[in-house]
């Protein structure tokens, strides 16, 4: 059931309908009944280890507090750890690790010797819901109260909005709004209409840019072998949109869903490719896993508190198992040892730079032309970086490499793979996404200038971005759906 989907707005529409007019005691048991609908849709095996997950991490909070000592606190931390991570290890990366064994085992002379190969079809944001969970007990455990109620507990886990892609988020960030939906008023107007405007404008980003983008990058990819460097890098180009299109676009729809049932989902992303550094780009890119893995893994690995190699290590360590969440394959890792490298290099620099500067002194301020000389440079770091998370494989990734250093191309080419009517929308859409990304970033919420607008071109653009919309969404699914990107992980 996807978010664009017509059987998501009508199952939207009753959960909603439902949720306001029920008796708010059964508010939470109806928003659980819901969240598992929705989950079993996509496959209703599936549900059993979204179950499973929940009463393993609940369970471990409720221990957490009736157990005294830390080593004993540590062994159930460390249980509850391994019996989720198991879960995700079997439906994720076993195969990886047969293939990446027998990989090794053939450039040792021997062979294929590892035939065992799980044929699972891998659950829908298991990575998201396991992160999340884990991430409550070991709060549970530095000292935030325990969940008891275990219908808002499996609630919060499996939260319909954002189980198939995140936001990952915190226990006290929505315990305590779950608990609130007992006695609140839900029905307000002016929350309901500003998540329903964010979540057309994530609609906007998936439908009218990123399918669009991914007509041409599909294209290009896929049958990279007729194209020369020109058109492949105006593809990675535009797969950088793309990603960025398709995953703020979820987490749009997803934060929109939820501000009209009274929930507040933490923003996933600040305007990412307006980033002057890796650094601040990472501090604007999917911040609730970035967060999870500062919180969760940097910290405890010794974080910044033993000594600059090991600082930097971490971070290394960081950024390549990030690169692993994100997927079962070698250039995943590559992707986010790029990111770790590109993150070092940069905390060097930047040390070094500081030295220069008293501490009572601050550097003069920076320019436009040099902000945006960082900005082009972040980005085609970044971008660089993209293409090993946009293939399949290494030896694809090596493949297209050849291919752009056997052929420069034509920039005609570029023209040819879109049709004029695709071409021109993505134009005034990049455009649209500009101006309001650069309004956002100087504090203009583009939501509330929309409001302030009359009637007339407010219902005008209304009715224009959905009927556009429900064309292009009619006329993408002729070429196949398409799924939001970070579903496959």
């Amino acid at each position: 059931m996807n978010f664009e989907s017509v059987q998501f707005f009508l199952f939207f529409l009753m959960v909603v309908c439902v949720l306001f007019f029920i008796h708010k005691r059964a508010r939470l048991l109806w928003l659980l009944v819901c969240n598992y609908y929705f989950y079993m849709c996509w496959n209703p095996k599936s549900a059993l280890l979204l179950a499973f997950v929940t009463l393993c991490t609940y369970s471990a909070g409720r221990f957490l507090e009736t157990v005294e000592g830390e080593k004993r606190k540590k062994w159930i931390v460390a249980g509850c750890c391994v019996a989720s991570f198991s879960i995700l290890f079997v439906f994720k990366y076993f195969n990886f690790l047969v293939d990446s064994l027998n990989g090794l085992l053939g450039m040792a002379g021997n062979g294929n010797v590892i035939g065992l190969r799980l044929d699972f079809l891998l659950p829908i944001g298991i990575s998201f819901y396991t992160f999340q969970a884990v991430g409550y007990v070991i709060d549970v455990y530095r000292g935030e109260k325990a969940e008891h109620n275990l219908i808002k507990y499996a609630v919060f886990v499996s939260f319909f909005p954002q189980l198939g892609s995140g936001p990952i988020e915190r226990g006290k960030n929505i315990l305590g709004q779950l608990e609130a939906l007992k006695t609140k008023k839900l029905w307000n107007y002016d929350r309901i209409k500003d998540g329903a405007l964010l979540m057309l404008w994530g609609l906007f980003q998936k439908i009218i840019l990123a399918d669009r983008l991914a007509l041409f990058v599909d294209e290009v990819f896929g049958n990279y072998q007729q194209y020369g460097l020109i058109v492949i890098g105006t593809a990675l180009i535009l797969y950088a949109f793309q990603i960025y299109c398709d995953f703020d676009g979820y987490t749009n729809i997803a934060c929109g869903v939820a501000q009209i049932m009274g929930i507040t989902l933490m923003q996933n992303f600040k305007r990412p490719y307006f980033a002057t550094n890796i650094k601040d780009f990472w501090n604007r890119w999917h911040i609730s896993l970035t967060s999870w893995f500062r919180d969760y893994l940097y910290i405890p690995l010794g974080g910044n508190r033993k000594g600059t190699f090991r600082k930097y290590l971490n971070v290394f360590i960081v950024f390549c198992v990030s690169g692993l969440w994100h997927g079962a394959s070698w250039n995943f890792v590559i992707w986010g040892a790029l990111h770790g490298l590109m993150l070092v290099g940069y905390q060097m620099i930047s040390s070094r730079r500081r030295k220069g500067f008293p501490m009572h002194k601050a550097p003069e301020r920076i320019s436009f032309s040099t902000r945006l000389r960082n900005g082009i440079v972040t980005f085609a770091a970044v971008d660089f970086a993209w293409f090993f998370f946009r293939t399949a494989s290494l030896q694809e990734a090596f493949g297209i490499l050849r291919q752009m250093t056997r052929a420069l191309g034509d920039f005609s080419a570029v023209l040819e793979v879109l049709g004029d009517g695709d071409r021109n929308l993505l134009i005034v859409g990049l455009f649209i996404l500009f101006i309001v990304d650069l309004a956002h970033e100087k504090g203009i919420c583009i939501r509330n200038w929309v409001k302030e607008q009359e009637i007339w071109f407010r219902y005008l653009l209304y009715i224009g971005v959905i009927s556009a919309c429900i064309f292009l969404k009619i006329h993408t699914e002729m070429d196949g759906v398409r799924q939001f990107i970070y579903f496959r992980f």
